[in-house]
């Protein structure tokens, strides 16, 4: 009895030490001169976003894969400019996508609709954080970036009709 008490609790104890929490990389192999995001709203009804900007100091050969942020995940588009790198995240928050979604009355009809999946985010992170994933040698690292500036919001113009 005894000795399967103490088993149980070298399992358990053993299962939480497995539970640690991602490392996010103190001196990544790039450095930024300045990240930015700033919302921006589009000239339809509903359409709208948030573009992540990240200024990289110099030139890098890193393969950068995603981004992190506002609880979404998103691919990195790198562009090179002036001797650097860009890094650019678009994330969008339109609700005029094109899902069709049945909403009747008679709820049996609402059976055809797909069931959202919900993943639970990686990390917590406040609204000027974000965490940049590259790889390195085949292995997946992580910065987090802990003060994003806000820019101003963009307005574009409606389409001429």
């Amino acid at each position: 009895m005894k000795t399967t008490k103490i088993a149980s609790m070298l399992l358990i104890l053993f299962g939480f030490a497995q539970c640690a929490s991602t490392k996010f990389e103190e001196n990544p192999p790039f450095k930024i001169s300045v990240a930015t995001y700033n919302h921006w709203v589009g000239g339809q009804p509903g359409v709208s976003g948030t573009k992540v900007n990240i200024y990289l100091a110099e030139k890098s050969n890193i393969v950068f894969d995603s981004l992190f942020f506002l609880n979404k995940k998103n691919k990195i588009e790198v562009r090179e400019v002036k001797g650097s790198s860009i890094l650019i995240a678009n994330y969008s928050t339109s609700v005029a996508n094109n899902r069709n979604i049945n909403l009747n009355l008679d709820s049996k009809k609402e059976l055809t609709n797909q069931v959202p999946s919900i993943k639970k985010f990686p990390f917590e992170l406040k609204e000027n954080e974000a965490v940049i994933s590259y790889k390195i040698k085949d292995k997946i690292k992580y910065f987090k970036i802990v003060k994003l500036k806000k820019a101003q919001t963009d307005f574009y113009p409606t389409r001429p009709k």
